[in-house]
């Protein structure tokens, strides 16, 4: 399928199906578990239409890891144009943490799939890097965050935590590191 032919109204719903029911089993961890074919059964749609939206169980995958990262870059951007800059910040930081912890399935499966080495792995994870940087320039133009700290650090105390997700006590000590990164984010007092 081409990104450059726009879908007829009735394909779009169902690749919407498909993705929506992709969402469903990663969040209940069982992606794997599934006989590729089962996604168009468990979507309401034929095989054909399956294969035709998407060729492979990684093409499925990568669908809808692309679209959350479009939602996440998106809540990024509206953050930074309806708060003020360290409080947008804030807000999509631990907005992350909601995420991942929302969709543990989906970060169990994309960590299986970045062994491959997935392009759109790749790519997502610096169109996240921008959001994040985007945020981290504003608040540092507006003189609340420190000018030693790079958007870089923040992605890897982000990525930390997406890593020890089935770690106990998780959500808490999630919620911790974040405190920690925008007390160590702040501007000291002059």
């Amino acid at each position: 399928m081409t990104a450059d032919k726009p879908l007829r109204a009735d394909a779009r719903r169902k690749r919407e199906a498909l993705l929506a029911k992709a969402r469903e089993v990663f969040d209940a961890g069982n992606f794997f578990d599934l006989r590729f074919d089962d996604f168009a059964q468990l979507a309401g749609v034929g095989t054909g239409t399956l294969y035709r939206h998407f060729p492979t169980r990684e093409a499925l995958a990568e669908a809808v890891y692309r679209g959350e990262v479009a939602t996440l870059c998106d809540r990024a951007r509206e953050l930074q144009a309806t708060l003020p800059a360290a409080e947008a910040l804030a807000t999509f930081l631990r907005s992350m943490v909601d995420h991942i912890a929302a969709h543990e399935g989906l970060a169990r499966t994309l960590a299986t799939l970045m062994a491959t080495g997935s392009g759109t792995l790749a790519e997502g994870g610096r169109a996240l890097e921008q959001a994040v940087t985007d945020l981290v320039t504003a608040a540092r133009q507006d003189g609340t965050i420190r000018d030693d700290v790079s958007a870089g650090a923040v992605m890897m105390a982000l990525h930390g935590i997406g890593a020890a997700h089935d770690r106990p006590g998780w959500r808490t000590e999630a919620d911790g590191v974040i405190t920690l990164v925008l007390a160590g984010l702040r501007r000291p007092p002059a």
